[in-house]
């Protein structure tokens, strides 16, 4: 019934389309969402993750997680972050990977719904960490589309590995278009 509602409010309501599939034989890896422009990328997620039919995380400081709104962080997807003890975010995010059977963690390159012009490298550490694949998706308000990647493996060397996979963002949209990360 959720996934015909999901469907119903992407599709015909909204007039997006879905260009793509995620691999849900794949229990682990990084999903990058670019561009990440407005608030409203979050209900796109949350409707496409729906459609899907597949659990799709996030990771929030651990703070975020008590008593009252622990509960309902936990059931959209969320994960405590624990960074006590000195570690840095890649670290704590790591080692969220090995407690999980499943654990797809979204994320933004960008950092911020503001213009960047280069993206953040924890998504790169954390997949090459956790060892898990990384998966790219765009969310193009221009042409009302969530496009889907291939998954790649990172190899180690973040240049060649962006080489690889930037040019599935070129020419794609925010909601807020001057705030796009633009891919060259």
């Amino acid at each position: 019934m959720k996934k015909q509602l999901y469907s119903f409010i992407f599709y015909k309501i909204l007039g997006w389309k879905l260009i793509g599939n995620f691999p849900s034989e794949i229990k682990k890896c990084v999903v990058i969402v670019i561009p990440h422009t407005s608030n409203l990328d979050f209900f796109i997620a949350l409707l496409v993750r729906g459609i899907l039919g597949i659990k799709i995380n996030f990771v929030g400081k651990k703070e975020l997680f008590l008593f009252p709104f622990g509960y309902y962080f936990r059931a959209v997807g969320g994960a405590p972050l624990d960074r006590s003890g000195g570690k840095n975010n890649v670290d704590a995010t790591a080692e969220v990977f090995e407690k999980h059977d499943v654990f797809r963690l979204a994320l933004s390159p960008e950092g911020t719904r503001k213009k960047v012009t280069e993206l953040r490298t924890g998504f790169y550490y954390i997949a090459l960490k956790a060892k898990v694949p990384i998966i790219p998706v765009a969310f193009d308000f221009g042409k009302k589309e969530v496009k889907i990647g291939d998954a790649f493996i990172p190899s180690g060397n973040y240049e060649n590995d962006l080489k690889i996979v930037l040019p599935f963002y070129k020419g794609v949209v925010g909601k807020i278009p001057e705030r796009s990360y633009q891919v060259l």
